[in-house]
């Protein structure tokens, strides 16, 4: 991380979506948000669903919806695994309220679930909700 930037790369399973040096990346942590600085610690962390934002000097240029997966801070930067990934503004609202709509009924219309199906269905609609959020310009809850 030298410079006074942090290389930062978020790799999903379809495409490499950043790889830039930049002044800030905040990802949401499964425990909370963490910022990474230049020079930060080394660290890891599951990712929650929720946008990560890529900021030049104080003002975020980049907002990126994931899904979940694993982030690493370590000497050379920060490097996300997503499960999903795409940008904010890639979301249609329309679209993302359908899929919270569906999974949504899923979860309820299914009955006596085994405890990994309950999981799967509950994890779908926690995905779907903070899409919806990302969307529309929703602060996420922690």
């Amino acid at each position: 991380m030298a410079d006074g930037k942090v290389h930062f790369e978020l790799v999903a399973p379809e495409r490499v979506l950043a790889r830039d040096d930049v002044d800030m990346v905040v990802v949401p942590g499964a425990e909370g948000d963490f910022g990474v600085l230049p020079d930060h610690a080394p660290l890891l962390s599951l990712i929650r669903p929720g946008v990560i934002a890529i900021y030049e000097g104080d003002k975020i240029t980049r907002r990126i919806f994931v899904a979940g997966g694993f982030a690493e801070v370590n000497p050379t930067g920060c490097i996300v695994l997503a499960e999903q990934a795409e940008p904010v503004e890639e979301i249609a609202s329309d679209r993302a309220r359908q899929i919270l709509k569906d999974a949504q009924e899923d979860l309820t219309d299914v009955t006596n679930p085994s405890e990994h199906d309950r999981e799967r269905l509950e994890r779908a609609v926690a995905v779907a909700e903070a899409r919806v959020q990302a969307a529309e310009g929703v602060a996420a809850p922690h």
